[in-house]
């Protein structure tokens, strides 16, 4: 036990809120890769697509878990 969370409780959080600040983190790198590059609309959108498309498959996940969950 640690601060009294049990270690299921710890890595649910740091999957939850670690992850999830990692990706956001990870939208910025992109989003600021795309304006140093002068990638223009489209080419954002492509980078976008190509670089963040991986993170749909985690919330997804989240959101089917919170829906079966309830």
């Amino acid at each position: 036990m640690f601060f009294g969370l049990s270690e299921e409780q710890i890595a649910t959080f740091g999957l939850t809120f670690g992850v999830g600040g990692f990706m956001l983190y990870m939208l910025f790198i992109i989003g600021h890769l795309a304006w140093e590059s002068k990638a223009g609309k489209f080419g954002t959108f492509v980078i976008f697509l190509g670089l963040a498309f991986g993170m749909v498959g985690f919330v997804a996940k989240f959101i089917i878990q919170w829906v079966l969950t309830r």
